[in-house]
Formats: C-alpha cells, structure tokens, sequence
C-alpha cells in the first residue's frame, strides 16, 4: 500500500474479528495508528462463546500491515469504559482523532432466521438493540468532539444493506436500518463542523465464523458454493477494509456525507479489488439471482 494515511489515528469499534478487523487491518497497511477494540482478549474468555479471535491479535495485524495497532479492551455498551478509551486516545494523541469506525456488533448468536418477532426471545431481540445501536451511539457521543475540536474527521457506520428494506428478522433489520439513520442523523449535526459521517455495507461477507459455517477456509473457499450457491459472490473482509482505506484518503469524502455507501460501489469508484484481485459486486449479483429465486 501507499501509505496515504500515515499520521493518522484511528479507532475501530468492534475490531476483535470480521468487517471490523479487515477494516483495522487496511488502515494499518495505509501507515494509520488504529485503536483496536473489543471484548474478548488473549488470555481472556471469549466474548462470544466458540471464537478464538481476540483485539490483540488485530492490533498485530495491524502493526505487521504497515501501522500502529493498539488494542484496548473496550465494552462499548458501557460507558465508562467508552469515555476512559477517548480519554487515552486524546491523551495520546494530543486530541486527533482522525477515523471512528461503529463495527460493534455481536448480534448473530442472538439472531433466529425465520421467526415471527412474537416467536423470537424478546431479551435476545432487545439485547441486539443494546448491542449493536445504543453502543454505537455511546461511543460516537464521546469520540465525536475530538473531531468537533478540530473541525475535521471521518466517522463510518458499518450496517448491512443500502436501504430501509426488511430484512429477514424485525430485531436484526432495526438495527441495520438504525445504523444507516444514525450516519444520516449524525452527518446532519456535524455538517457545519466538517465532520463527514457515512454507512457503509459490505456484500456477501466471507468472516471467520461465515467460512467455519460452511465448512472451507480462504484457501478453499469457492467449494461453499457447493453449500449455497450465492457464497460464490461472497468477499473478504479485506474487501470493506479497503473501502474504509480508500474513504479516509480521499481530500473530498466530505461530499459524501449523511450517504449509505457499498463495497461494491466504492470498489468502482475507488478501483481496488478484493485480496485474490476480484472485484465482487454483490448489488449486481443479488438484483439478478437472489431477488429472481425470491419472486
């Protein structure tokens, strides 16, 4: 990479594994200090039960790529342990704060495919909200005026979708549709104080816990398709890493601002590609065979 980021400091909310440790990981190949937190971390136990992917290995990752990872134990629905992380940041740093990406999220163990909102675990729907919406919340309100202060930055909402469609599940389909209002929300505040603020959407992602679902690694990936015949328009985490990279290098993002970007939109605009040098393009992709099976 160019190192087009280099100088700048980052936090990745949620970083421990998947969309939030590709996005850490190429920010760090770009020359980024990136702040990387979560809850589970080595030694400790796992946050979410069955996964080994701890903040620290992230951060390594990140220092490997190119930058400076440093990874900080980080429960982002509480917000004590939120203010103390910007408080360290702004310590640190001297107050930058260039980068806040909202990657928390958590909330597949808690979601059940198929059934009606009145079926499902009404602790385990409203968990989702806490995890995943109030915790993004919490953590923009005290990382945001470091940017405020400087009249400048880049906050990202990661959610997943482009839309304010249904998703499935009423509880998983809140909070995508909150993460996309909340860039909105948010970027309207911010305007008069160049703060950009975006959504941003991944496609088909092939995360950790996705390959071990379907049984391949990244070296085999393609024999998923096998399983589910869409997991061949699937992409690497490094996919919306680069995205975010390309987001925070670019002088004019400020034009984007209150919008809901795609991977495969800025894969375009941007022209980079996926780590095996494709360029997937799930909204291609699923206008023509996902939404034909489903009509």
């Amino acid at each position: 990479m160019s190192g087009r980021l280099k100088g700048k400091v980052a936090v990745v909310a949620g970083a421990t594994r998947g969309a939030g440790r590709g996005i850490a990981v190429a920010l760090g190949a770009e020359g980024a200090t990136v702040y990387v937190t979560g809850r589970s971390v080595r030694g400790g136990k796992p946050a979410i039960e069955g996964r080994a992917e701890t903040i620290d290995e992230t951060a390594e990752l990140v220092t490997q790529a190119g930058g400076v990872g440093i990874p900080i134990r980080v429960d982002h629905t509480v917000e004590e342990d939120v203010k103390r992380l910007f408080e360290r940041v702004r310590e640190e740093q001297g107050g930058r704060l260039d980068i806040l990406v909202n990657d928390v999220w958590g909330g597949d163990p808690l979601t059940v495919w198929g059934q009606k909102f009145w079926e499902h675990s009404l602790e385990n729907g409203l968990l989702m909200q806490r995890n995943c919406i109030h915790s993004h919340i919490i953590t923009s309100h005290y990382g945001v005026p470091l940017m405020v202060e400087r009249n400048q930055g880049l906050v990202i909402e990661i959610t997943d979708g482009t839309d304010y469609a249904y998703r499935g599940n009423l509880f998983y389909s809140l909070v995508k549709i909150s993460n996309i209002h909340l860039a909105e929300a948010m970027a309207a505040d911010l305007r008069e104080h160049h703060v950009t603020v975006v959504a941003l959407t991944p496609g088909f992602l092939r995360s950790e816990m996705m390959l071990e679902l379907f049984g391949v690694t990244e070296d085999n990936w393609r024999d998923g398709a096998l399983r589910d015949p869409h997991f061949i328009a699937s992409e690497t985490p490094g996919y919306i890493g680069r995205a975010v990279a390309a987001l925070a290098a670019d002088p004019n993002v400020g034009e984007k601002t209150g919008r809901v970007l795609s991977t495969w939109g800025l894969s375009e605009e941007y022209d980079f590609v996926d780590r095996d040098g494709t360029r997937p393009h799930w909204g291609r992709y699923y206008k023509k065979y996902v939404l034909k099976e489903e009509d």
